[in-house]
């Protein structure tokens, strides 16, 4: 399995390449940052994250792309352009039929170092130790993207084996494939031969 993992940002968008199955190790392809300048109009910034993610989907063709999922902060504006880059990423990978995974940043925490609340010098220590490298990627954004992949491969098997257990629910339970067993020819609320419904009163009209 090859993984692009995304770390979204307008300023810095953090991606990476690794490489491998859940239970083995791990192999890190390419990392890096797709930048673009804080003074430039937004349109030609998301150009720019746009056409940088693009080189790196040309350049190795991942079968996922792994994006963080955006969550809510105080600051609105760095929200803003961390969905706007998500949206971009996204973009690209639909565009070539690549399958896309959202994980939240407690998620990727706790795959990579067993915590949800681990900081930032944590996980880049543990993707450095994972992917055997000999320093930390730089910047955070960087390490991060990797961490990203490193979730995806590493939860994947668990998330399609919910997957197909939910679609295969899905599929017992349609009309006619399964449920309780009836007798053919019968009914619902079974009734007394020869027995009618309760009689009713017919108003204007007498017996």
């Amino acid at each position: 399995m090859r993984v692009l993992g995304v770390d979204p940002g307008l300023t810095r968008c953090g991606v990476g390449v690794v490489e491998g199955v859940a239970g083995r190790p791990l192999t890190m392809l390419g990392v890096g940052v797709v930048r673009t300048p804080a003074d430039a109009e937004l349109g030609d910034r998301l150009v720019a994250v746009e056409q940088g993610i693009e080189a790196w989907l040309d350049e190795y063709s991942p079968g996922y792309v792994a994006v963080e999922r955006v969550f809510a902060q105080h600051n609105v504006r760095t929200v803003m352009g961390t969905a706007q880059a998500s949206a971009i990423a996204m973009l690209c990978a639909a565009r070539r039929g690549i399958p896309v995974a959202l994980h939240t940043p407690s998620e990727v925490k706790a795959a990579v170092t067993g915590s949800g609340r681990a900081e930032k010098a944590q996980v880049g220590a543990m993707v450095t130790r994972l992917l055997r490298l000999d320093a930390p990627p730089k910047p955070a954004d960087a390490a991060d993207a990797l961490a990203l992949a490193i979730c995806h491969i590493w939860r994947a098997p668990a998330q399609n084996r919910l997957q197909q257990a939910a679609a295969a629910h899905r599929t017992s339970g349609a009309p006619g494939t399964s449920g309780t067993p009836r007798t053919p020819g019968a009914s619902a609320a079974p009734r007394t031969p020869g027995a009618s419904r309760a009689p009713r009163t017919l108003k204007g009209r007498t017996a």
